[in-house]
């Protein structure tokens, strides 16, 4: 029985270097090879992150017989094309965020799974996090009593434009696709269900592509979400969960670090109205509390999606969870002005 997953990576971008750069932490599993459009590209990767063998195309990435699993890595437009044909191929696949450029691709890259019989899983890292499991379990054991709603954001402030992919609008790129996602999943993660009721407004950059954006989300159970995303204004970039017994504050939700990762659980002070008549119990002192991974952010979610293949766990992120956040995301490009 393997008991480590062998990785071919496809792309040397940025988010494969932080990925490969996890892999000295990572316990189940090792990277064999890399494939680049560019042959030197790809020896340049394979020499800084000891990755074996070095193909300059990425057909012959997929077709190398000592890769179990292949991490896509590539901008979102081509995740349907080259997942798909990695699945074919005969190889599990880890597949970055968001899975594809709209849901009907996603269905049909997860359709492709089954038919595989191979693992698909959308690389949401910090669905990793002992962090984020750490928070779903107060959440989920009552510590804020029931949520009414949630807040997130996610921004940063893009200095260059040219040539970015996050700018191309045939890239599938835009802030809701680079980082709403994220706000996306994680209320639907914290709510437990789909959204019923849907807005969404922003800001265009002259690509085409939304370059800021807000959005709200109604779930069943009474519960709000509200989140904005940005690539051209900064932010805390913070997460809360607020209930009608207390609040969670988490003041790094996205990449959480390796040791330390924060969270807090919060009282609001009452108001005058029910502090004269004593109907309101006393604010209670903040508590906060620290989490330590023991690994790098990328290595807990490689040895995860190891531990779905090789063991037979259930994955981090399923197939109804991708689908479902890649439906919101079209309706809030839609409501935005972005052709899906």
């Amino acid at each position: 029985m393997k008991t480590i997953l062998r990785w071919g990576i496809l792309g040397a971008g940025n988010i494969a270097r932080q990925f490969a750069g996890s892999f000295p932490t990572a316990v189940r599993g090792k990277i064999v090879a890399v494939g680049s459009r560019a042959a030197e590209t790809a020896r340049a990767f394979a020499t800084a992150y000891s990755a074996g063998e070095a193909f300059g195309s990425y057909e012959e990435l997929i077709a190398a017989k000592d890769v179990d699993a292949v991490y896509v890595s590539l901008p979102n437009s081509m995740h349907h094309e080259w997942t798909i044909k990695a699945l074919k191929a005969g190889k599990h696949v880890l597949c970055e965020k968001p899975i594809a450029s709209n849901a009907a691709e996603a269905q049909e890259m997860f359709d492709a799974a089954h038919r595989a019989g191979r693992v698909l899983m959308e690389a949401f890292m910090y669905r990793s996090h002992p962090l984020t499991h750490a928070i779903v379990d107060a959440v989920r054991s009552g510590k804020i009593g029931r949520v009414k709603l949630i807040r997130t954001s996610f921004c940063f402030r893009v200095w260059k434009t040219a040539n970015n992919i996050r700018f191309d609008p045939a890239l599938a790129g835009g802030a809701l696709m680079d980082i709403g996602c994220y706000c996306i999943n994680f209320s639907r993660l914290i709510a437990g269900a789909e959204p019923t009721g849907i807005l969404a407004a922003g800001q265009l950059h002259a690509s085409g592509v939304d370059e800021l954006a807000a959005g709200l989300m109604q779930f069943p159970n009474n519960i709000t979400a509200s989140f904005t995303c940005g690539m051209n204004a900064q932010a805390d970039n913070s997460a809360s969960i607020c209930g009608n017994e207390g609040y969670i504050e988490i003041p790094v939700p996205w990449k959480p670090p390796v040791q330390n990762a924060a969270w807090s659980l919060a009282y609001s002070i009452p108001p005058m109205m029910d502090q004269k008549g004593g109907t309101a119990p006393a604010a209670r002192p903040k508590e906060t509390f620290t989490v330590d991974a023991g690994k790098a952010l990328y290595a807990l979610e490689s040895d995860d999606f190891a531990e779905a293949v090789l063991d037979g766990a259930p994955v981090r992120v399923s197939a109804t969870d991708s689908v479902g956040n890649m439906r919101v995301l079209d309706e809030m490009r839609r409501l935005v002005g972005v052709a899906v």
